[in-house]
């Protein structure tokens, strides 16, 4: 029997806050409330279980463990008060997936139209699975992809139908 090109797991357990704000103005605000400098462009900043992904000139996502949600999103509204800014608890908005194993970026490009092989390690890319808007960064091992929960079942959907067995891209 011919082994999965990945492992496709659905992540229940993470929680992510939207902030919107002036970037030069609040990153340093940011950064300590949420442990995390801010990333460059199209990056992620980590600090092995927190990440702050670069989404926008003026839009980041904290993606933490679930449990430090509440406290993070407190830290974050005090840090920002003074500040036009939206902190936004998104974790329930979203379905999370781990897509890990040496082929792992084959699952994904199959689907993405980006160059997710030539990403760097702390890289972050907005772009689509077949027709659902996502965003993907690297982990160790593989990748994360999320996307809205709505379609959720789509997505595992979609990753699964390109992990099958024997489905590799042709090397040439």
């Amino acid at each position: 029997m011919a082994e999965a090109l990945a492992r496709i797991t659905q992540v229940d357990d993470l929680g992510m806050i939207q902030i919107r704000a002036d970037l030069a103005r609040a990153g340093d605000a940011i950064a300590g409330a949420a442990g995390l400098a801010i990333p460059d462009e199209g990056r992620v900043t980590s600090d092995g279980t927190r990440r702050l992904g670069w989404m926008s000139p003026d839009e980041l996502l904290l993606v933490l463990p679930r449990a430090e949600l509440a406290d993070a999103l407190a830290a974050l509204t005090d840090a920002l008060s003074t500040e036009h800014a939206l902190v936004l608890d998104v974790s329930d908005m979203r379905a999370v997936f781990r897509i890990q194993g040496a082929r792992a970026v084959q699952v994904l490009m199959k689907l993405c139209p980006t160059d997710l092989a030539g990403m760097p390690e702390d890289g972050l890319r907005r772009t689509r699975a077949a027709q659902a808007a996502c965003g993907i960064w690297r982990e160790p091992g593989g990748y994360v992809l999320i996307g809205f929960r709505s379609v959720g079942d789509y997505l595992r959907g979609l990753l699964e139908g390109a992990a099958v067995p024997g489905s590799q891209l042709d090397p040439r």
